[in-house]
């Protein structure tokens, strides 16, 4: 009875996610209220408090929907040494995270809610401070990948890991950024990768 209590409560907890990132999509995020999720989720807004605090909560639960597994496909892709190189651990990092955005319609919400549907501001300046140093965690772990390209002479002379790093960060956030709203499609979307492919190739020595 009691495991049956918890699936009931952890469904309801992601029903209300689901309710959320929806009502985020159409709406915003500033003009969402909690009583528009419940009723996209069709509970009352009890419900809602029971399992989350305030809208800022369940917009982190939501962004850690798609945050926590990048954070393991990172890990998988980049920290762990295989028989790739590590250029081509973090180009292929960089391509999967394309594709998933083009396999996956979830993702795909998320990322263009946190890009262009929330406005970081008044409570949400705080959310804005988590996600830039989640960003550094990221920025961190591509420049171990550099180092190791460093010390197999992988790259130009001239090239430090940690500018490099910070380079390819930036470049892939600003692709992103246009990638979400390329809606159309017709002039980001369909070359993502081959720019991704060309960004690499400048790293080669």
């Amino acid at each position: 009875m009691v495991r049956k209590t918890k699936e009931n409560a952890e469904l309801t907890r992601q029903r209300l996610i689901e309710a959320a990132r929806q009502v985020f999509l159409t709406r915003g995020v500033s003009r969402t209220t909690m009583e528009h999720i419940a009723c996209q989720a069709g509970v009352t807004r009890g419900a809602i408090y029971w399992h989350f605090n305030n809208k800022i909560d369940l917009f982190q639960a939501m962004r850690e929907q798609v945050f926590l597994s990048l954070i393991d496909r990172m890990d998988d892709t980049l920290l762990i040494e295989g028989s790739e190189d590590p250029l081509t651990c973090i180009e292929n990092f960089l391509c999967g995270t394309i594709q998933l955005l083009t396999e996956s319609m979830e993702t795909r919400q998320i990322y263009e809610i946190m890009m262009i549907k929330c406005e970081y501001v008044d409570e949400f300046a705080a959310v804005l401070q988590q996600i830039l140093l989640n960003c550094s965690g990221i920025e961190e772990k591509l420049k171990l990948v550099y180092e190791r390209a460093k010390a197999q002479e992988q790259l130009h002379l001239s090239h430090e890991p940690s500018q490099l790093a910070t380079d390819t960060h930036l470049f892939f956030i600003g692709l992103l950024h246009m990638w979400v709203k390329d809606t159309d499609g017709n002039r980001f979307r369909y070359q993502a990768i081959k720019l991704v492919k060309a960004h690499m190739r400048l790293r080669h020595r």
